[in-house]
């Protein structure tokens, strides 16, 4: 093995840990998003039952772009819910809903605690000269950015 087969080798480890960690607070949010679009009650309910459908319904479809992206690499995608709460940096939904705005602010710090850390993969994966996965991840980056700024919005 080459020298610079050892470092791909690594590049690609590396990058495949940092997306594992976006997929499990993906999915960690997606949980609580879907949670909050069962629970929400108030006179907001139709307009937040349908804005939090419209949200887990992008971030499930992004699960699946993100774990085939780590089996590309070459890795094992993290696949029960142990493993997504071990990697997780996002709080799992706990004790009974909350009231709407608190549904928001929660779902908020979410998408900005999401933002951090796929910008933190997308550093690594620039760093790697991984162009696809980099790819992924501004778009990731995007999309939560625009529902942080719909949930920003609606929380007034």
């Amino acid at each position: 093995m080459t020298r610079t087969a050892e470092l791909q080798s690594n590049a690609r480890r590396s990058v495949a840990e940092a997306l594992a960690g976006v997929l499990a607070d993906t999915f960690q949010l997606y949980l609580k998003t879907h949670a909050s679009h069962w629970n929400v009650t108030g006179p907001e309910f139709p307009a937040l039952h349908e804005l939090f459908a419209t949200q887990y319904t992008e971030m499930w479809n992004a699960l699946d772009e993100i774990a085939e992206r780590i089996r590309a690499l070459g890795a094992m995608a993290p696949s029960s819910p142990a493993a997504f709460a071990a990697l997780s940096t996002i709080a799992p939904a706990e004790g009974p809903p909350s009231e709407a705005r608190r549904m928001v602010l929660d779902l908020l710090a979410g998408h900005e605690q999401l933002i951090a850390r796929a910008r933190e993969a997308l550093s690594i994966a620039d760093e790697a000269g991984d162009a696809a996965s980099a790819d992924l991840l501004t778009v990731r980056v995007a999309a939560h950015e625009k529902t942080a700024w719909m949930l920003r919005a609606t929380a007034g």
